[in-house]
């Protein structure tokens, strides 16, 4: 991804076009003295494009807010298929679902842009919210978001066609950029919906042909008709 053309929200196959925005952001969510002791708790650190915060399987020992930049998570499964299961921006953290740590991270997640993080050790993170029950309940609507956004990505990756799916993430990205779709490659899409590159070139040609795509001079895409592309089955 071309981090001048990244989208400063959470991206999210699963997100209605007019819910991707509804990521709550944890610091702003704090009382002041909450948000000192949260900074005070935190280890910043910054990560160069490519850089990964964690890896899949490592062992899980806290959260990481973001306060700049872009990161991906994704998944890989035992055969080497990636799916990419979200990028998440400023206000967002990464290391769902055990924020107290223990365990294994179940995915992994990268920087895509230069981003800075707040590094929160998990059984000290633990010990605040008892402290701080602003605290405490941001953290359970940032997870009540991540999980109705994972939910709601199982059952599309379930229950609808490819087709449905990149016609899904089309209208979502392109009603959050004036009907433009720019800024990811045809394997940035192919990952967001469980997909080969190949297939996806191939789709996005045909949508072209029937007049529901057109290509922009930056090399992306432009929806020219957003009902069709709605009513892809």
């Amino acid at each position: 991804m071309n981090p001048a053309l990244s989208l400063q929200q959470s991206t999210l196959l699963s997100a209605a076009p007019e819910q991707a925005c509804a990521a709550p952001d944890l610091l702003a969510m704090l009382q002041p003295v909450s948000k000192a002791a949260v900074m005070a708790l935190g280890r910043q650190r910054d990560y160069d494009v490519g850089e990964l915060l964690f890896r899949q399987g490592d062992a899980h020992d806290g959260i990481f807010l973001i306060e700049s930049g872009l990161v991906k998570s994704y998944y890989v499964s035992e055969d080497g298929r990636e799916l990419t299961l979200g990028f998440w921006a400023k206000g967002n953290y990464v290391g769902a679902p055990q924020v107290f740590g223990g365990d294994q991270h179940a995915w992994s997640s990268v920087a895509v842009a230069y981003t800075r993080c707040l590094v929160l050790p998990g059984p000290e993170l633990r010990i605040l919210c008892g402290k701080h029950a602003d605290l405490a309940l941001a953290l359970i609507d940032a997870l009540v978001h991540k999980s109705q956004c994972y939910c709601a990505l199982l059952q599309l990756l379930s229950t609808h066609s490819m087709r449905v799916r990149l016609a899904r993430l089309l209208a979502m990205l392109a009603a959050r950029d004036d009907g433009a779709i720019r800024g990811f490659s045809h394997s940035e899409l192919a990952s967001m919906i469980g997909s080969t590159r190949q297939w996806v070139s191939l789709s996005l040609a045909r949508f072209e042909d029937t007049g529901i795509l057109a290509r922009r001079p930056d090399g992306g895409y432009q929806v020219m008709d957003h009902a069709a592309l709605a009513a892809v089955r």
